[in-house]
C-alpha cells in the first residue's frame, strides 16, 4: 500500500508546474490564463478516482466495455463542444470517431497483434479514444477556420457551377492533413526525439524492451488509422458546406 507521504514530492511539483504554467500564460496576457491550471487539476482528480475504479475491474470484460463506454462518450462530448455544440455535431463527430476506433480495434485483436484481454483492451482503447478526440478537434476545428479565411474563394466556386462539395474540397484535404501531423511527427519521431507514454509504462511495468516496443508500434499505428479515418469522415460530412460557418468555439 502506498503511503499518502508518498504523494508529497509529486504534489509539490505538479503544483510547481502549475504555478508556472499560469505565471508565464498571465505575463504575456493570453487569454484564459488559469484554464491549463485548472485543466490539471480537474484531470488529476479524475485519475485518482479511475485509478481507485479501475484497480478493481481492470480483469472484467463487463466493467472494461463500460469504462470505454464512458471514455468515448466524454470524448465524443468534448470534440462536439469544441466544434461548436449541438445534438447533430455529437451525432457527426461521435459517428466519425467510433467508426475509426471500431475499424482499428478490430484489426488490432483480430490479427492477434494484441491480445484481446481486458487489461490490453482498455491501455489501448483509451490511448485510440483519446487520440481520436485531438484528430476530429483539430480536423474540424482547421477546416472552418479556413473556410471562414477564404469564403469568398469558396463563393466564387459556387458561383462557376461547382458543387458545394468541390468548392471546399481543397480545404478539406488540408484539414485532414494538418490534423494528423501531430501524430505523424510523434511516430517518426518516436525512439529519437521521445520516448512514448505507452513504451515507458510497459518498461516500467516490468515488460521487456522488446515487447514494450512491440505494444508502442501497434498503439502509434493504430492512432494513425483511427484518425485518418475520424479525420476523413467527419471533413467529409462537413465539407459540403451551405453558407459560411461559424467560428468554432
Amino acid at each position: 500500500m502506498t503511503d499518502l507521504a508518498d504523494f508529497v514530492p509529486t504534489l509539490l511539483g505538479v503544483g510547481l508546474l502549475m504555478v508556472l504554467t499560469v505565471a508565464v500564460l498571465s505575463a504575456f496576457r493570453a487569454p484564459h490564463s488559469v484554464a491549463p491550471a485548472l485543466a490539471i487539476l480537474r484531470g488529476a482528480a479524475q485519475l485518482a478516482v479511475i485509478s481507485v475504479i479501475l484497480g478493481g475491474v481492470i480483469t472484467s470484460p463487463a466493467w472494461v466495455s463500460v469504462a470505454l463506454l464512458v471514455m468515448f462518450s466524454v470524448a465524443a462530448v468534448t470534440a462536439s463542444r469544441r466544434l461548436g455544440w449541438s445534438w447533430n455535431s455529437l451525432g457527426v463527430v461521435g459517428g466519425s470517431m467510433a467508426l475509426g476506433i471500431t475499424a482499428t480495434l478490430v484489426i488490432v485483436f483480430s490479427t492477434g497483434a494484441i491480445g484481446f484481454t481486458p487489461r490490453y483492451a482498455l491501455a489501448i482503447g483509451g490511448i485510440v479514444v483519446g487520440n481520436s478526440m485531438t484528430i476530429a478537434t483539430l480536423a474540424g476545428r482547421h477546416f472552418a477556420g479556413t473556410v471562414i479565411a477564404r469564403w469568398e474563394e469558396v463563393e466564387a466556386w459556387l458561383a462557376l457551377g461547382a458543387t458545394r462539395r468541390q468548392s471546399t474540397l481543397e480545404l478539406a484535404r488540408h484539414a485532414v492533413y494538418s490534423a494528423l501531423i501531430p501524430s505523424t511527427d510523434q511516430t517518426k519521431t518516436t525512439g529519437l526525439v521521445t520516448l512514448p507514454g505507452a513504451f515507458v509504462g510497459a518498461i516500467f511495468g516490468g515488460v521487456s524492451p522488446l515487447e514494450a516496443g512491440r505494444f508502442q508500434i501497434v498503439v502509434l499505428a493504430s492512432i494513425m488509422a483511427a484518425g485518418s479515418i475520424t479525420a476523413v469522415t467527419l471533413i467529409g460530412i462537413l465539407a459540403p458546406v451551405r453558407v459560411r460557418p461559424a467560428p468554432p468555439g
